[in-house]
């Protein structure tokens, strides 16, 4: 795949696969072994039920870590290090604030906040979308500065005709990501809830004014019903995970694993059936009792590969960094032999 072709070589990479979980599953993508992401030497620990999002919270061209949390806030990691190489220290991290308080969704059972940053009405401020624990999702526009962040009263994402909308409400544990789902150039909504389904809200506004005017049910390609992720509490991010171009679906679920879907539709029209379970460093993506995995894919650290971010009960940040698959790195290494041996015959 193209955007491998970056990467430079590296002799201790351990390639990852993925489990079958449906009958013609298969995934061409590779992650490293697990890691937790750590703040001046640290764990960062933000409690329970933590949910990553990774994005250039303050416009300074490095993405920072902001953390949903169990309790309902959310927390802002500002990334002192570099685009390449990401730092990040606990003096410099602080909570989200809306009018003078603490930005508050509440919080119930398993989950609180469930943020991802988006420029929602294309002024090229980040906005702050945050889905909550009763099936709804909160919009809070940024008032800018680009450097630093003010948001105005949070408002909630509705669905309906005009004169008819009400609040987008999937019935408990929203899990909202933003995607432009059938390629028209306009940002969608795809959210997971507490059963398992996923739901796609196209927008029928534009790109900078988004308008949504239903809601659909995802089904499986496969059985035409409600594809219902295996675990429940579904928690979706949408990217080409297997570099065909298209597409694809991650998922988490109540017991901390991470399913793969492999777009077997179009770009305009995605459609799922199959899954797998994505492995890191050949072991099935697994975390310990029942954490809620919430997963977040990114390039972590700008090499050109997708990386996993996936938060749970622990309150940490559990990070899976992409690796070069093994026939990329065999023709990156002739690609390097080849290189060599016209350097030696100038000579």
């Amino acid at each position: 795949m193209l955007r491998y072709l970056k990467q430079g070589l590296c002799p201790s990479i351990i390639a990852a696969t993925v489990v079958l979980g449906a009958a013609g599953a298969r995934a061409d993508f590779a992650f490293g072994p697990e890691q937790v992401i750590q703040a001046s030497g640290a764990d960062i620990d933000v409690g329970t039920y933590s949910v990553p999002c990774y994005g250039d919270w303050d416009g300074n061209g490095a993405n920072d870590l902001v953390i949903g949390r169990g309790d309902g806030r959310v927390s802002v990691y500002p990334n002192s290090g570099t685009a390449q190489a990401p730092a990040f220290c606990t003096c410099g991290s602080f909570e989200v604030t809306v009018g003078g308080s603490f930005l508050d969704v509440g919080s119930s059972g398993c989950m609180g906040s469930f943020p991802r940053l988006v420029d929602w009405n294309n002024d090229t401020y980040n906005d702050l979308l945050v889905s909550d624990t009763w099936g709804k999702v909160h919009l809070y526009l940024n008032q800018g500065p680009p450097a630093s962040p003010t948001f105005g009263a949070g408002t909630f994402v509705q669905v309906g005709q005009m004169g008819a909308k009400t609040d987008i409400d999937v019935g408990s544990r929203a899990t909202a990501s933003v995607v432009d789902w059938n390629n028209d150039g306009r940002k969608d909504l795809v959210l997971g809830e507490l059963m398992g389904k996923v739901y796609v809200f196209l927008n029928e506004g534009t790109d900078a004014s988004p308008d949504f005017h239903s809601m659909t049910t995802l089904q499986d390609a496969v059985t035409s019903t409600d594809l219902e992720v295996p675990g429940l509490r579904s928690s979706p991010t949408i990217a080409d995970l297997d570099g065909d171009g298209l597409k694809d679906l991650v998922v988490g679920n109540t017991n901390g694993e991470v399913l793969f879907y492999a777009n077997v539709g179009t770009a305009f029209a995605p459609q799922f059936g199959a899954y797998a379970y994505v492995e890191a460093a050949g072991v099935k993506i697994d975390l310990p009792d029942s954490p809620r995995s919430r997963p977040f894919l990114c390039d972590w650290n700008d090499d050109g590969l997708l990386d996993l971010l996936v938060g749970a009960y622990d309150g940490n940040v559990h990070l899976f960094k992409g690796v070069p698959e093994p026939a990329t790195l065999a023709l990156l290494a002739l690609g390097a032999a080849a290189v060599l041996s016209r350097r030696r015959r100038r000579r």
